[in-house]
């Protein structure tokens, strides 16, 4: 596919426009499924995304996918560009972002290939830019609840329709990486029960608080 630049309409919107983003982990540089796609380079004010988005059709809905390591994993989770990946999925129109991401188990009753859907983060990351403000703007931003119980619940009933494995909450803790923990580390974080660990979801989390994608808490 031909690579091409968003370009905007009289509008001022982008002319591919997406509802839903999906953040791709390791392992996951292209959506299966996809029709009518293009992909869509976009320019923003942090610098470049991973990689071209591509922008397509999945079961009637519009959705713009994005491989944030990008194709073939080139760059590191300490490397991406986070800001850049989210300023591109809010100019492409999209509302609620889907991030899926390969992660370690800390606890035994969660096995390989099972999937969990967290309702909470603990960040322990150290070198990340992971705030829109700065540089003469101030803001905070409530984060006592950082995902979209909506969007959770569908996930997780999505799993249970294919007759997947989920797990319907849990605490994601992020690290740094590229080094996995230490045996200290992971027996410290499994007495603070935390039940998945990752590099890359809790950055992404707050970026797209800040930047209002939807969020509603279940009822």
């Amino acid at each position: 596919m031909a690579a091409k630049k968003a370009s905007k309409s009289k509008s001022g919107k982008s002319n591919a426009q997406a509802a839903i983003g999906i953040m791709g982990g390791s392992g996951l540089y292209a959506m299966n499924g996809l029709t009518n796609t293009r992909e869509v380079r976009v320019k923003t004010p942090f610098g470049d995304p991973s990689d071209a988005i591509v922008v397509g059709t999945l079961e009637g809905k519009r959705v713009a996918f994005l491989a944030r390591h990008g194709r073939g994993h080139r760059i590191l989770p300490g490397e991406i560009n986070y800001r850049a990946n989210v300023y591109a999925m809010k100019f492409l129109g999209v509302e609620r972002i889907i991030s899926v991401s390969a992660v370690g188990s800390l606890k035994e009753d969660l096995r390989p290939g099972e999937f969990l859907v967290p309702d909470q983060f603990f960040d322990r990351t150290k070198n990340r830019v992971s705030t829109f403000f700065g540089e003469g703007i101030v803001a905070h931003v409530a984060f006592a609840h950082p995902t979209c119980g909506q969007l959770s619940g569908v996930l997780s009933d999505a799993c249970v329709h294919e007759a997947v494995m989920v797990h319907r909450r849990g605490t994601y803790i992020g690290i740094e990486g590229p080094q996995f923990s230490t045996l200290a580390e992971a027996e410290a974080h499994r007495q603070l029960r935390f039940d998945v660990i990752g590099m890359t979801n809790v950055t992404e989390a707050k970026l797209a608080r800040e930047a209002e994608f939807v969020m509603q808490r279940s009822p």
